[in-house]
């Protein structure tokens, strides 16, 4: 099974609604959005009561990735706006720790993700705290539109190998071309930002991307 999830980065911010549903209706599994503070990450997006406005737009599950420095202060919030997954940064692990124990006693799945240049050894670290999604970003976070970094593709492969959760997420530089690398390393869930809210046609967008990942 090949999980779709387009990133509301790449959304019309002046339609998001519109957008949320667009999105929904292609054939979409998740709503990702990403959660930057201008800390963790070189770009500030936004909050929890954006994650709850999209919970109302979609039927879909939601994924909230907080890209910020302190995910154990701010796990709640998200928690209370209604994220499905919420997923948090092995490069901050105490912190990370603290906030997956909230998002465990609130019932909530939990999400781990590596940035490019942190290595394997960081999330295998902190598996015991049993993620049902790991994602391996194929960009430097904190922008849309970038270029996918091919060295990613063994960590995501020693993943799937070593560690092979439920989800296993590749976010960044996605295309049909680039999805099918990633999914033959072991990816099943693909975040796609600029791919889906930018294309003419959703809808054949997410067939594509899903087929590219499926025929990998």
């Amino acid at each position: 099974m090949v999980y779709i999830a387009p990133s509301i980065l790449a959304a019309d911010a002046c339609r998001l609604s519109d957008e949320v549903l667009k999105a929904s209706r292609s054939g979409a599994d998740f709503i990702h959005c990403d959660i930057m503070d201008g800390h963790f990450v070189p770009n500030i997006s936004f909050g929890p009561h954006v994650v709850a406005a999209v919970k109302k737009c979609s039927p879909l599950p939601v994924e909230a990735h907080l890209m910020i420095s302190e995910p154990d202060r701010y796990a709640a919030a998200f928690i209370d706006a209604g994220a499905d997954i919420i997923s948090v940064h092995c490069e901050t692990p105490e912190k990370s720790r603290k906030a997956a124990d909230l998002i465990r006693n609130a019932g909530r799945m939990l999400g781990l993700v590596v940035n490019p240049p942190t290595p394997f050894e960081s999330i295998q670290a902190l598996f015991d705290l049993r993620p049902e999604l790991v994602l391996c970003m194929t960009v430097n976070p904190g922008f849309g539109g970038q270029e996918f970094i091919h060295d990613v593709l063994p960590k995501i492969r020693a993943v799937r190998e070593s560690l092979n959760p439920t989800y296993l997420s590749v976010d960044g530089g996605l295309n049909t071309n680039t999805i099918a690398l990633a999914a033959r390393a072991g990816a099943n869930f693909i975040v796609a930002g600029t791919a889906v809210f930018r294309a003419q046609d959703p809808v054949s967008a997410v067939k594509e991307l899903r087929m590219a990942a499926s025929q990998a």
